[in-house]
């Protein structure tokens, strides 16, 4: 009895130091999450660090947990090593990015092909840099937003950079054949002088199907004013085509009118006038005129039976002043159903 009760005792003396780290440190990690919770629950702007710290402090946690654990000293030592293996390979793999914008700063900073206030273009994004980190890049765009670019995205790919002593901006226009490029050009080249730009000279573009595309471009040596000047540009185009009595118009222009909702495309009757024009035939009598002529005759027949049952009653053979009208009318509709059949015949051998 004492004997068992010693080995318990001795294997609960064992055990009580990884109890108490295992209590400490669930316990501590609680009250920690708790405490930051509470405390940081109206700032999240300080939740990155809290997560952090908290991060930290259970790995710190999870090693003296592995370090008091009541085993030999070189099962201890293998899952010290099995932990220290599980980070680096997750470091490893999670760090490619991580190391990559590192080395795409300092190449950047070495290489010095962009600095903050350059206006450049990258993809899809132009604007000017703010501000050049080790890992980022920060870039106002023409709407006043602020873009956060990973340096990594900035050096693979194409780096379009504003020289600071001057850029040559342009715009295009397209012009009709019947306008001769000397009065073009002499046009373009004001606009250009208009804006303020040095050096402008005239390209013509292309020789489209139906016009003549020209680009007009100068060089800008305030490259603070790059957006504003390249509105200007436009404007001074327009003026300028419009003194020369230039219209910048497609070829293929077509005016149309724009219709209200409530306008209805239907005509209105006209007092006084037929809906049947004078001189038009009608379709009918062209295209159904064979059947016209067979309606015609069955129509005679139908006359005819009505008279010769007149002619049976008993009643009307009486009145002998009545069957001289039937027999007469009688041979009429005959007459008139022969000379109908015979039309009709010959209307078919027409065919």
């Amino acid at each position: 009895m004492f004997e068992l009760f010693g080995e318990w005792l001795f294997e609960a003396k064992r055990y009580l130091p990884f109890l108490v780290v295992l209590a400490l440190a669930t316990s501590s990690l609680a009250f920690l999450n708790f405490f930051f919770r509470k405390r940081l629950q109206d700032k999240p702007d300080l939740q990155f660090r809290f997560q952090l710290v908290m991060l930290c402090l259970t790995l710190v946690a999870v090693l003296a947990v592995v370090i008091a654990l009541p085993v030999s000293d070189t099962l201890r030592g293998q899952l010290l090593g099995l932990i220290g293996i599980l980070l680096s390979a997750a470091i490893a793999l999670s760090s490619t990015t991580f190391i990559g914008n590192i080395l795409a700063g300092i190449m950047m900073k070495a290489v010095r092909s962009a600095r903050p206030g350059d206006w450049i273009t990258v993809g899809d994004l132009t604007g000017r840099i703010v501000e050049m980190n080790l890992l980022h890049s920060r870039v106002q765009t023409e709407f006043r937003d602020l873009v956060t670019v990973p340096n990594l995205f900035m050096v693979t790919r194409p780096l379009h950079v504003v020289r600071a002593s001057g850029t040559i901006i342009h715009t295009e226009v397209s012009l009709g054949y019947d306008v001769h490029h000397a009065r073009v050009s002499e046009a373009l080249l004001a606009a250009a002088r208009d804006a303020g730009l040095k050096d402008a000279f005239v390209h013509v573009r292309s020789l489209g199907d139906f016009s003549v595309n020209y680009r007009v471009a100068g060089l800008l040596e305030d490259v603070q004013s790059l957006l504003s000047t390249r509105s200007k540009l436009c404007r001074a185009v327009l003026d300028a085509m419009h003194a020369a009595g230039i219209e910048i118009v497609s070829p293929t222009f077509m005016n149309t009118r724009a219709m209200g909702e409530e306008q209805r495309f239907m005509a209105l009757a006209e007092p006084g006038r037929e809906d049947q024009v004078p001189g038009e035939t009608r379709a009918e009598d062209v295209a159904f005129d064979v059947a016209e002529e067979a309606a015609s005759v069955e129509e005679l027949r139908r006359l005819l039976g009505r008279v010769e049952s007149q002619l049976k009653d008993g009643d009307a053979r009486a009145n002998k002043a009545l069957v001289e009208r039937l027999e007469a009318r009688k041979e009429y509709l005959e007459a008139q159903i022969e000379a109908a059949e015979k039309e009709a015949a010959k209307s078919v051998e027409n065919e």
